[in-house]
Formats: structure tokens, C-alpha cells, sequence
């Protein structure tokens, strides 16, 4: 999933506009999960199993798309080591980290102003 602008094509990096690459990925760091899975590997590395206890009501395949998506942007590693059974761990590449921070203040806001916000029912 490579996300650059092809030469020609914009000026600048603009999120407003309609076909700027920006937009596919403020879609995968704006997904709850994602921002969520990015949290979690703040503090190191972690197996699957021990991501998905940590974002309580994610299921397999939600966290499995996402940690692909993740992924495939640059965003994580994933590193397989050879044992039976097979042992997995997902950890923050450098550009994931340089985005723990701004995700971070947009969850501690969402905590902090929660009682504020008029959330909508699910239909």
C-alpha cells in the first residue's frame, strides 16, 4: 500500500483534496481500531493474542485487517518466530511511533470530554 502522490499529479499534500493519497491514510489512522492497536504497542511489542485482550470487542478478522492495513502502510512489523506453536509479534516501526503521539492526545481528549459530547444511540 504505497500512498504518494505520483509526480505531477499535486503540488502539495493537501487532505481536502479529493484525490490526494492524504485522505487513504488520515481513513486508516482516523479508524478506531487502528488508533487503538497503534495505543497498544506503545509500550512494545505484542502477540496477537495479547493485542486483541487489550482492545476489548474486536474480533480475529477486524484485528487481522487492521494489523495487515497497519502493516502494508509502514506503520508496524511483524515478526515471525519459528516454534511450536508459531510466535507472532507486532511492533511500532519508527514512523508508527512518531504517530503514537498525536493519536494519544486525541484519545486522552475523547476520555476527557466524553460527559461533554452527545454521543448518538446505536440504531
Amino acid at each position: 500500500m504505497v500512498m504518494r502522490c505520483e509526480s505531477g499529479k499535486h503540488d502539495h499534500h493537501d487532505v481536502y483534496a479529493a484525490l490526494c493519497p492524504c485522505r487513504d491514510v488520515l481513513d486508516l489512522l482516523a479508524n478506531k481500531w487502528s488508533a487503538l492497536a497503534i495505543g497498544a504497542l506503545e509500550n512494545g511489542p505484542q502477540r496477537f493474542g495479547e493485542l486483541q485482550r487489550h482492545l476489548q470487542g474486536v474480533s480475529p478478522k477486524v484485528l487481522t485487517q487492521t494489523l495487515r492495513r497497519l502493516e502494508q502502510a509502514g506503520f508496524l512489523d511483524r515478526t515471525i518466530y519459528p516454534a511450536v506453536p508459531l510466535h507472532v509479534e507486532y511492533a511500532l516501526t519508527p514512523l508508527g511511533h512518531s504517530v503514537t503521539i498525536p493519536l494519544g492526545l486525541l484519545r486522552e481528549w475523547v476520555e476527557q470530554h466524553l460527559d461533554d459530547i452527545k454521543v448518538p444511540s446505536p440504531d
